[in-house]
């Protein structure tokens, strides 16, 4: 039902759907809508176009508006029969070879290549010649097995890639026998690829059909669109001045291909749900514009919010958070999976791809009004004044290329391509990441993990950007590469005073390498402060619970725990605090009703947390500290976080 939902909200779709429909109408319908037998001769020859006749006669007095209609029938089974056998070979061969491999895969390519070698329409035309007359089943049957080769080595490839991906090893390893595997994680990632085979095979029948039938090899006995053409032609119609005869058959095959086009390109939805979700459209917002950024601030976020639009809702990742990042400053970014962290840094880039769109708020880095920007003024900012490493984003380096090229390929894209100064940078940037010179002409499969993530991180220092955006770089390299990588990018911020925000889920890495951390729960900001003052005094209980996740490297032994219940669903209204469920000092009535708000408890120290709100009394604070649900922790809160002038 959902896929049924995003195809009707496809005009694309409504219009093939619409143009099929009516074609199909058109032949189921015909003896309804027309009188007469395409094949009686009653009627005189070369009749001109009237009421009687909307597409006026033949040569020998047929009715041609009958013939459309009914040669519909015929055009469109052969389409639809050809191209459903003609699918089902393609899929089952291209399948087979992928999966099984071996000498299965080498007979049934061997297969596929001489099909591939034949030529089509001659060999169509010598099988067809020699079942002529049969009717319309042994040319759909020549058009079927001469039209499937093609599919099957484009599904064949499909497949081979897709074998080879993470989620199908990981079922192979997990016991699922080959049916189950083939079925339920292959063939719905060929979604799209299998309706364009049908498509197109349909389409190819159609036109095969029409052309045999018009160079006569057909069965011309039958009523279809292509033996319409081959009879106007024979009886010189355009000669007669009866253009309407060759005209209106030709108009049917084209807007049958129109529509097989329309319906394809709306299945894509269908095989790519980043697609389905980004054609549903919210109503545009009016962004307001962007703020003078306070102090030196390099990157000034505010008030921004960002939501994925989806079907079933808008689910918003990124509720009003106000974020500065200083020239030269390193900003750590923590919290659990799904808080919004990479959300928040893609969205302020310009790098957030359909379903997330920007709700409100304004971004401003260097000047720049990143939100404002047209595509082309951002292509020019993009990489000069800020640059981005993606999560594992060792798997970003294109396999065919070797590394110099992809080196080069953002300097060429900013305008410089000398030779000698290309090189000489290349060599420079892998000399500050640690790189041996030599690998530069290597192949990314020739480099170890950590020496693509270094690669990657040499790509966005290429234009020396103000501003790099980390998404946790290290996350699929070992703790003793991570640690390597960690002091090179301190290092080159040390030298070329660049500012970094970094992404990941370990707070321990972001006390010791950042200037300043910011914590952020169900897309909200709850806590930023110094990083030297986060770890010795976490205000926020949720920032506390993060804190007791790792254990320390010395004092007694402990128990550690996750922190119980789960965050809330983003696609509800959050009245208060987000955190309110799986806090132990939460404050009912309080927390859970007012607005969440921010205050500071010391020199750039700020939390959104109300046990720091003056206008909350201070009984009712106590209480919640002694009614906590966790006891350690509300020891805690009340030695280290809460500030005596909160309580009295």
């Amino acid at each position: 039902m959902n896929g049924v939902r995003i195809l009707l909200r496809q005009p694309r779709s409504l219009v093939g759907a619409g143009i099929l429909l009516v074609l199909l109408l058109m032949g189921l319908l015909a003896p309804l809508i027309t009188p007469y037998d395409p094949n009686s001769l009653e009627f005189g020859p070369f009749m001109p176009l009237s009421a009687q006749h909307p597409l006026g006669t033949t040569a020998i007095g047929q009715d041609i508006f009958a013939q459309l209609l009914y040669g519909a029938r015929l055009t469109l089974l052969v389409g639809a029969v050809a191209g459903l056998i003609a699918t089902i070979l393609s899929v089952t061969l291209g399948l087979t070879a992928a999966y099984v491999g071996g000498w299965v895969d080498e007979a049934i390519n061997a297969l596929i290549n001489v099909f591939l070698v034949l030529p089509g329409l001659p060999l169509v035309i010598i099988a067809a010649a020699f079942l002529r007359g049969g009717g319309v089943w042994p040319v759909i049957l020549v058009i079927s097995l001469t039209g499937w080769a093609w599919g099957a080595r484009v599904l064949r490839a499909q497949a081979m890639a897709l074998r080879e991906r993470d989620f199908v090893q990981a079922a192979v390893a997990s016991g699922e026998g080959p049916g189950r595997i083939i079925f339920m994680e292959i063939l719905p990632n060929m979604t799209s690829l299998i309706a364009a085979n049908f498509f197109g095979a349909a389409l190819y029948a159609v036109l095969s059909e029409a052309g045999l039938s018009f160079i006569g090899v057909g069965d011309v006995s039958l009523v279809t669109w292509g033996t319409m053409l081959y009879w106007a032609q024979a009886k010189g119609a355009l000669l007669q001045g009866a253009w309407w005869w060759v005209a209106m058959p030709g108009l049917g095959i084209a807007l049958l291909g129109t529509s097989f086009a329309l319906l394809n390109f709306a299945i894509d939805q269908l095989g790519n749900p980043r697609l389905g979700w980004g054609s549903v459209k919210s109503p545009r917002r009016k962004l307001a514009p962007t703020p003078p950024a306070a102090g030196n601030a390099l990157l000034a976020v505010r008030d921004l919010d960002v939501g994925y639009v989806t079907p079933q809702g808008t689910v918003r990742a990124v509720r009003k958070v106000s974020l500065d990042v200083a020239p030269g400053e390193f900003v750590g970014l923590a919290g659990e999976s799904g808080c919004g962290k990479s959300t928040l840094a893609f969205a302020a880039t310009r790098l957030l791809n359909p379903p997330g769109e920007v709700l409100g708020g304004s971004v401003s880095l260097a000047g720049h009004d990143l939100l404002s920007l047209t595509p082309e003024a951002l292509r020019q900012v993009r990489w000069k004044e800020f640059s981005v490493v993606f999560q594992a984003s060792m798997n970003v380096l294109n396999p065919v290329l070797k590394i110099r090229e992809q080196v080069y390929d953002a300097m060429q894209a900013h305008g410089i391509t000398d030779p000698a100064r290309l090189d000489a940078r290349a060599r420079e940037l892998f000399a500050l990441v640690g790189i041996q010179i030599r690998y530069l002409d290597s192949y990314p499969h020739q480099l170890s993990g950590g020496m693509k993530q270094r690669v990657v991180i040499a790509i966005a220092l290429a234009l020396e950007p103000k501003l790099i955006v980390m998404d946790e770089p290290t996350t699929a390299l070992d703790v003793v590469v991570q640690r390597q990588i960690l002091q090179e990018i301190a290092e080159v911020r040390r030298r070329l005073q660049i500012s970094i925000v970094f992404i990941t889920h370990d707070l321990s890495l972001l006390v010791e390498m950042s200037d300043r951390v910011a914590i952020m729960y169900a897309g909200e900001l709850v806590e930023q402060a110094p990083a030297h003052d986060l770890y010795a005094h976490p205000a926020h209980p949720y920032t506390q619970q993060l804190m007791k996740a790792f254990p320390p490297m010395t004092g007694p032994r402990e128990r550690r725990s996750g922190i119980p219940g789960r965050p809330p669903s983003l696609s509800e209204t959050l009245p208060g605090c987000p955190f309110f469920e799986r806090c132990a000092v939460r404050m009912p009535g309080t927390c859970d009703v007012k607005p969440l708000e921010t205050f500071t408890v010391g020199e750039a120290h700020t939390v959104a947390c109300f046990l720091y709100d003056p206008a909350v009394s201070p009984a009712t604070k106590e209480l919640a500290l002694s009614h906590a649900l966790n006891p350690v922790i509300a020891k805690e809160v009340q030695l280290e976080s809460v500030p005596n002038s909160a309580l009295h």
